[in-house]
């Protein structure tokens, strides 16, 4: 079966996701791009995903240098996500950031960051999976992340700065260790 790009992307942009810019240093050169799929993986081993295209300039370049910097974008930041998003020559110009602990760079604002090695890439069609350990994390509190959703940038409903109250029920279904568990 043949599926049509421009209706596969609509229906998945039903789930919202995050928005980051991974990052690293080449040659003394800081690189990055934005990038919605990115995912926890494991906690023991602490390990993260990333998919970017196979043709992507900063994926050949984290891959060269073997660490990157996961950096969660907060709300304010749609125009620094833009900017990682396009072609642009120089992504940092007026862009804040300090090396993290392995010399990726970590933006100014950034909600979170979690500095990681390459462990593994694995073919993923016209992207790669590629697997990071974690190293380090950081956090900044009480701010609003970046969200899209259905090809727009969208937010958490104004004034709140957490998610919904925990569900007892919920909580429940996703900690249950049955054999049927599908989780």
């Amino acid at each position: 079966m043949t599926l049509d790009p421009r209706v596969f992307r609509t229906v998945l942009g039903q789930f919202c996701t995050g928005i980051t810019i991974v990052t690293t240093v080449l040659d003394g050169k800081p690189i990055g791009f934005a990038c919605q799929s990115f995912a926890a993986l494991s906690l023991d081993p602490p390990l993260v995903l990333f998919c970017p295209s196979k043709g992507s300039r900063s994926w050949a370049a984290i891959e060269h240098s073997g660490v990157f910097a996961v950096n969660v974008l907060g709300e304010e930041q749609q125009q620094t996500c833009a900017r990682f998003g396009s072609r642009e020559a120089d992504k940092f110009a007026g862009i804040g950031w300090e090396p993290s602990k392995l010399g990726s760079p970590i933006l100014a604002g950034s909600l979170a960051h979690v500095d990681c090695t390459v462990e593994s890439v694995h073919d993923g069609g016209d992207h790669v999976v590629v697997i990071g350990r974690v190293h380090s994390l950081g956090e900044i509190t009480g701010e609003r992340p970046l969200l899209f959703y259905r090809g727009q940038y969208t937010g958490i409903e104004p004034d709140k700065t957490v998610p919904a109250p925990w569900r007892d029920d919920l909580e429940a279904f996703l900690t249950a260790t049955s054999a049927d568990t599908w989780l």
